[in-house]
């Protein structure tokens, strides 16, 4: 796959090291990939989906973005900031009970001159279904629109997560360190969709297991499933069904609702490591692969990798 296609504001390849105290706690080696840290606007793997869409945006003659989220999007922090750095008008669908007081994501998006357009929802369907409203005003009033969907998750924006497996195999051919597990949180289906696409771009035989923080697995596997077939004709590689595997046992009461299991591996990745993490994505796939390591899923000294895909800006919500 050819990467010349992209902007270049994410700092990549990101950091991946051992995790010396939790491994150490669980006789495991517990390995991290820090897309925490890609560099632009707090990082996250939002970072690297936009790198391409919004070269996309550009390259499509746009003037102006809209993307679709809730009010502690983290995608859409970052495409706030994308469009400050471009010159590009940002508007922000967002939907949920609106905040008294901006903070947080929130916050940020303000900060970078957003346009923020509310919506009284917690349904996806019908933030999305505004965004195409606004997308056809926008155009009658003569604005050139690219509009992304919740995540930034397409074929396009996939590509990001190629170049995140690609990052991971070169890591593992100079370091000889190999992972048999890897473990990330999946919600819009764009990152694990990368994933399972880079999987078989690479050659890279692990299992990626998608800790479900949004919808069932069934849903989600879907819609990764989806992804992968819309991108196997514009990307140079295909990827096998079975490679898809998502969890939803963590999830909770709902998408956003506060865990117990969450919780504890905020709280064991910051007094044992000093890495932050969130509550609604980076801390639920801690706390899955946590509890399949106290399940004795894996074998003693056993090499795992954690993708630590940001969110922690939600700690100051």
């Amino acid at each position: 796959m050819k990467n010349n296609n992209k902007l270049h504001y994410s700092i990549l390849p990101t950091p991946l090291h051992k995790l010396e105290n939790l491994s150490k706690k669980f006789n495991t080696n517990i390995f991290c990939k820090r897309d925490d840290l890609t560099g632009f606007a707090f990082g996250g793997n939002k970072t690297r989906k936009l790198d391409y869409l919004i070269y996309e945006a550009i390259q499509n003659g746009a003037d102006t973005i809209i993307a679709v989220g809730a009010y502690q999007s983290n995608f859409c922090r970052i495409a706030s900031a994308y469009g400050a750095a471009t010159g590009l008008e940002v508007r922000l669908v967002l939907g949920g009970v609106k905040p008294e007081r901006a903070t947080g994501n929130l916050l940020l998006d303000n900060l970078f001159g957003a346009q923020i357009h509310d919506v009284e929802s917690f349904e996806w369907d019908d933030w999305e279904k505004e965004a195409d409203v606004l997308m056809k005003k926008l155009e009658h009033s003569g604005k050139k629109v690219y509009k992304m969907p919740i995540g930034g998750s397409t074929s396009t924006g996939a590509k990001g997560y190629i170049d995140c497996m690609r990052e991971i195999k070169e890591f593992s051919e100079k370091e000889n360190i190999y992972f048999k597990n890897i473990f990330h949180a999946t919600g819009s289906a764009g990152t694990q969709s990368g994933l399972v696409l880079g999987k078989s771009y690479t050659g890279y035989d692990a299992r990626i297991n998608g800790i479900a923080i949004t919808k069932n697995a069934k849903q989600i596997a879907a819609e990764v499933e989806a992804l992968c077939a819309e991108a196997e004709s514009k990307i140079e590689t295909g990827y096998r069904k079975e490679d898809i595997v998502v969890d939803d046992t963590y999830i909770g009461d709902a998408y956003g609702a506060e865990t117990k299991e969450a919780n504890e591996a905020i709280s064991l990745f910051a007094t044992n490591e000093g890495i932050l993490l969130d509550r609604v994505y980076s801390g639920k796939a801690a706390a899955g692969m946590i509890d399949y390591i106290r399940k004795g899923k894996f074998n003693s000294g056993e090499n795992l990798l954690y993708i630590h895909t940001g969110g922690n800006i939600q700690l100051f919500k």
